[in-house]
């Protein structure tokens, strides 16, 4: 790329914001820039002018949510090595998929079925219409973008959480204390859980009440209990991606600041046959009481 063609543009401009939004340091994304060929001299003035220009735009509009922010620790398994499988403490659980951005990770045979269905059991008692956190109050409410049924263990109710959850803080490297209990989910057909995030966004009123019990949602792991006839799938709309919700299974995904550039909008598409069971956990920054 020669000097004289390299133009600051649009295009240009929208990835640098992109590599912020995402929590790399300036100079990481001029050393990348820099790596593509680009003039330090150029590269430099296009990150001073763009970055500028979006904090200046958003701090008149008050908006703190579009602001830059840091990413903070997450779990994460250990893939260093991109093991096929891993360690889970009582059983060796194995890698289907992993992609970086999003953080997104298919473990595959993470629960028994003998596991899934004790789970199926506890919970079939206690299920009630499916509820949304609404964010002005941050207390809970029926939505129709929800429509499963649904039930919360306590954190460490019975043997069976207790060993899932030993299980999920030994694969993701996270302490127990830092999970909300296990939530149970069924889905018969035609019920789904339209595309959302599950951090609590900053935005709102009624996340600093939210918050006071560990802290933002940095992660979450989705379990399926069986394995519907057709459709059900978790769903990630920004990057095209549908995991199948194969019984025994679960998928993982991570998100480092509570703001759309972590990718990972998620959804749980409609059961067109059969039903779905799901087991989710959501795990905090700190201790979740």
């Amino acid at each position: 790329m020669s000097k004289t063609s390299q133009r600051i543009t649009p295009e240009l401009r929208q990835w640098i914001i992109e590599q912020a939004q995402a929590g790399h340091p300036p100079e990481t994304v001029l050393a990348s820039m820099r790596t593509s060929g680009w003039d330090e001299d150029t590269a430099i003035a296009a990150l001073e002018t763009t970055l500028t220009t979006f904090l200046e735009s958003h701090a008149k509009a008050g908006s703190p949510n579009a602001v830059l922010m840091e990413g903070v620790s997450v779990p994460e398994p250990p893939l260093t090595d991109s093991p096929c499988m891993v360690d889970a403490g009582d059983r060796e659980v194995t890698i289907l998929v992993s992609m970086q951005r999003p953080r997104v990770v298919s473990f595959g045979r993470l629960m028994s079925d003998d596991e899934c269905d004790a789970l199926i059991a506890l919970a079939r008692p206690r299920l009630e219409r499916s509820q949304t956190v609404v964010n002005a109050t941050g207390e809970s409410e029926v939505n129709d973008a929800r429509t499963s049924k649904g039930m919360f263990f306590t954190r460490g109710e019975n043997e069976l959480c207790q060993r899932i959850e030993r299980r999920l803080a030994t694969l993701l490297n996270w302490p127990v204390e830092n999970g909300e209990g296990l939530q149970i989910l069924n889905y018969m057909p035609g019920a789904e859980y339209k595309p959302h995030y599950d951090y609590f966004d900053p935005d709102h009123s009624g996340t600093p009440k939210i918050l006071t019990r560990g802290g933002q949602r940095v992660a979450t792991i989705v379990m399926y209990l069986n394995t519907p006839r057709k459709g059900g799938g978790t769903t990630f709309p920004d990057v095209g991606l549908e995991v199948a919700p194969l019984k025994g299974n679960a998928v993982f995904f991570s998100y480092d600041k509570p703001h759309p550039s972590t990718k990972t909008l998620h959804g749980g598409a409609p059961v067109i046959e059969g039903e779905k069971w799901v087991a989710t956990k959501w795990l905090r920054q700190g201790r979740f009481e």
